[in-house]
């Protein structure tokens, strides 16, 4: 999943605080014809997902997909403080230079339950988002969109510091600079797991992982991201810009081009320099 191509859709926020006058109900069973997160700040309470309690802890995240049957259970003498957002999403994309849409069935690389440690960057995030919904200021939907987004990258974050393969996550991030400063060249597969010291099959595991793509489809993508810039100056031909960026055959390059971006360079050329 390319969360990159998710446009989010935001139903509703929710924040409870500790000093809440409102009564909570004790115990709620349901199941969601959308998404939900929940982070929780403190108090008493549980919430049962598949047959498994996960008590109330500072910290805790919950993820509750479409469909899933849960209870949520609270203390009515400390129900404590959590913030929550509800959400669809479905998939855009480019095909052919056309637009489309459609509902994204396949869940968010989320575990349904997991507790985060120095959450705060999280949890500052999320009241951000949920301050933002109840202000309701011109344009407020639009913001709360970009909020729950970065919502999701400091959730990412945090949760890729809590990996035990925390060490090989640094090592892709650095493989991947080192991709950006020789986008120039044709970079092999062993070259680049003797740069980041792990085996070819190691690496190519981890990069797909922890990136969502192969490393050949990241390192293509940097390139035709090049290949725009170059393209829209309007000085070089198609043959020139394949060449500096290491492609020894144009036509393979525009291959790439079209199945990356949908056109032809030609045709992206023709449309955004000419106006064609």
């Amino acid at each position: 999943m390319k969360l990159s191509h998710l446009f989010f859709h935001i139903h509703y926020c929710n924040f409870r605080k500790i000093n809440d006058n409102r009564k909570p109900s004790s115990r709620i069973s349901r199941a969601l014809d959308h998404h939900e997160l929940i982070l929780v700040s403190a108090g008493k309470g549980s919430i049962t997902i598949e047959r498994k309690k996960y008590p109330f802890k500072a910290g805790m995240l919950f993820y509750l997909t479409p469909g899933l049957p849960h209870t949520i259970e609270v203390d009515r003498q400390e129900p404590g403080s959590f913030q929550s957002v509800h959400f669809s999403y479905g998939y855009v994309g480019l095909r052919e230079g056309e637009w489309f849409v459609r509902p994204e069935a396949e869940n968010l690389p989320l575990q349904a339950a997991q507790q985060l440690k120095d959450y705060y960057q999280v949890e500052e995030q999320f009241h951000k988002l949920v301050d933002c919904w109840d202000a309701k200021l011109p344009g407020y939907e639009y913001v709360s969109k970009t909020a729950f987004q970065q919502l999701l990258i400091a959730v990412y974050h945090n949760t890729k510091k809590q990996n035990q393969n925390y060490a090989t996550s640094l090592k892709v991030e650095k493989l991947i600079q080192y991709m950006r400063e020789n986008i120039h060249r044709k970079l092999t597969l062993t070259e680049l797991s003797g740069q980041a010291q792990l085996s070819p099959t190691y690496l190519s595991r981890a990069f797909k992982e922890i990136t969502g793509t192969t490393i050949i489809e990241f390192f293509n993508q940097l390139k035709m991201d090049a290949a725009k810039e170059m393209l829209l100056e309007g000085d070089l031909r198609i043959k020139e810009v394949a060449g500096a960026l290491g492609f020894a055959d144009e036509f393979y390059f525009s291959r790439i081009f079209k199945k990356t971006e949908g056109i032809s360079p030609s045709q992206f050329h023709s449309k955004n320099v000419h106006g064609v």
